[in-house]
């Protein structure tokens, strides 16, 4: 009985860290501000509404660049970082199908081009309103590609 006491406490303790652990990592990605609730899908392909492949994470601006860290994860680094010259917006559109399951609620959806890669970014509409004006903020002699 003590042992299944002690096994079923070592077991909560853990899930207690665990989840202390998520909540600290997330208070540092966002310690520095300009940061946005993100999902993205790498390697998007271009007829999709089934909801698969889509990543919920944080974004968050770093000069000329915005990082996204997946927020189920423990890396405190970016899983994907986005250079702001070679991002290419080829379209917006709304989740349709399964699609709005997998996303937010009010999610509008970013079809881009980073590199020669497509890739979608979910938002909402204010964080979308600030990341195609951090997008077209760029110094001068950089070519900025929004649709």
């Amino acid at each position: 009985m003590v042992l299944a006491l002690t096994v079923c406490g070592s077991v909560v303790a853990l899930v207690v860290l665990g989840l202390f652990v998520f909540g600290l990592r997330r208070r540092l990605i966002q310690r520095s501000g300009g940061t946005f609730d993100c999902s993205l899908r790498w390697e998007a392909p271009e007829q999709d509404d089934t909801g698969k492949g889509w990543a919920y994470g944080v974004a968050r601006y770093n000069g000329d660049r915005v990082e996204w860290f997946r927020v189920f994860s423990y890396a405190p680094r970016p899983r994907r970082t986005l250079e702001r010259s070679a991002i290419e917006v080829a379209g917006r559109r709304h989740p349709e199908g399964e699609e709005e399951l997998a996303l937010l609620s009010d999610a509008v959806i970013l079809t881009c081009l980073h590199r020669g890669t497509r890739l979608e970014l979910a938002m909402s509409e204010d964080a979308l309103t600030g990341f195609l004006a951090w997008l077209e903020a760029a110094p001068p002699g950089q070519r900025v590609n929004v649709a």
